[in-house]
């Protein structure tokens, strides 16, 4: 087999695995609702019941990515798959809010999967390719969608103990389908010897930790409002599982899928054109999904009239579908910039900026559960991520955007002349 198909192979066969761990990373996303009433759990509670498995997911990212440099992404990935399987299936027999959150934690080991197949699957294409290689792979992302489309239907169909038992058997299914595609090449294995202790230093380095604050937004933001959109819409709008569920996927759908047109976008225009205006479109979606529902009086001549103020289910839906689409382009973009700035050490700051994005991920969930518990304001989810949007803008136009042309296409390098 050419290199060439090798490499078709490993992408594909490495985005349907990222897909499947995606899927069942998000898997509390939905049995949390019935859960929640099983187990009379308060919104903090659902938050970190939700958040669990994104916190194991979340750290493993970085010894995920330094292992992938080292030993390379096929075993890794493999033996990450094969050791979820018995968490997921033994979820189905648990009880008690304490026994949800320990499997959660192993369950979550599958969210490692992005540090793992991003640096492998860049390593098989030319620089040139590199940023769509990596937004192809990343719109297994899309998994949240799928477990919205699949959870739901199990759970009013069978109860929500089916949904683990059907992912248990999806997740090795898909293991075996992965080592039977993938490849390895030793080439890409890192031959610098450097130490563990030696890749952390990289966390000193300012750009990293720039990236590291990008991402907690936009995928962060992703995997808190990924988890967080159903019982969202359950709760404000009244609706009723499979189409809150459906619903939601507008958001989480776009949000993995068009990561490969960001991937192409920061090839052709930059990563840093690209996350300037993913950045504001989601300061201004953010501002406009704020803004809880407001009933107010006022006195005219006629006396007191009434008016509302405040989001319909169709509005808003469009409002996360823009947001979905944002997100996913920058998801690209911050890894171009990554693969642009750190080629030979793509896994470790692949695996330090995913730890930052993952635990994005994780705390959102608590935080828009504590502040639903503490103001009853459920737009407050919406209020957090417009605060952390501003700070991303403010630091990207100190370090960035006061020395660039945020309009013009990067200019070709000229040739040399002709002898």
């Amino acid at each position: 087999m050419s290199k060439q198909s090798q490499a078709l192979s490993v992408l594909v066969a490495s985005t349907l695995a990222f897909t499947v761990c995606f899927t069942v990373w998000m898997m509390f996303g939905v049995i949390g609702i019935p859960l929640k009433k099983q187990l009379g759990l308060s919104s903090t509670e659902f938050g970190l019941l939700t958040a669990a498995p994104v916190l194991t997911g979340s750290f493993v990212r970085l010894p995920l990515g330094l292992w992938t440099d080292r030993f390379g992404g096929r075993v890794v990935m493999f033996t990450l798959m094969i050791i979820t399987v018995p968490a997921i299936a033994l979820l189905a027999y648990a009880t008690q809010y304490w026994q949800f959150l320990v499997l959660g934690l192993f369950i979550g080991l599958a969210g490692g999967a992005f540090s793992v197949g991003t640096p492998y699957v860049a390593r098989w294409f030319p620089k040139s390719r590199q940023g769509f290689a990596m937004g192809v792979y990343g719109a297994g992302n899309s998994g949240a969608a799928v477990n919205k489309f699949i959870a739901p239907a199990l759970v009013v169909a069978f109860g929500w103990t089916m949904v683990p038992q059907v992912y248990a058997a999806l997740m090795l299914g898909t293991a075996l389908l992965f080592w039977l595609f993938s490849h390895t090449d030793p080439a890409h294995l890192s031959a610098n010897g450097a130490r563990f202790s030696d890749q952390l230093a990289m966390l000193k380095d300012p750009r990293v930790l720039k990236y590291c604050q990008y991402y907690s937004i936009v995928f962060g933001g992703y995997v808190g409002l990924s988890l967080w959109l159903v019982q969202y819409y359950v709760g404000e709008y009244g609706l009723e599982i499979r189409t809150a569920a459906l619903l939601a996927a507008c958001f989480s759908l776009p949000g993995g899928v068009l990561r490969a047109v960001g991937g192409w976008l920061s090839d052709r225009y930059g990563a840093h054109h690209v996350t300037w205006w993913v950045l504001w479109v989601s300061w201004i979606c953010l501002f406009l999904l704020s803004y809880p529902q407001t009933d107010f009086t006022i006195t005219t001549i006629d006396g007191p009239r009434t008016f509302h103020l405040g989001l319909d289910v169709t509005a808003f839906t469009a409002l996360v579908f823009v947001l979905g689409v944002a997100w996913a382009f920058g998801k690209a973009s911050v890894f171009k910039y990554v693969s642009d700035e750190y080629p030979r050490s793509l896994g470790s700051v692949s695996g330090i900026v995913g730890l930052a994005g993952g635990l994005g991920g994780f705390v959102l969930p608590i935080l828009f559960g504590a502040l639903m518990d503490l103001t009853g304001i459920r737009s407050s989810a919406f209020m957090l991520l417009y605060g952390v949007v501003w700070v991303s803008l403010v630091w990207m136009y100190w370090t960035e955007v006061r020395r660039t042309d945020l309009l013009a296409v990067p200019a070709e390098v000229p040739a040399p002349p002709r002898a």
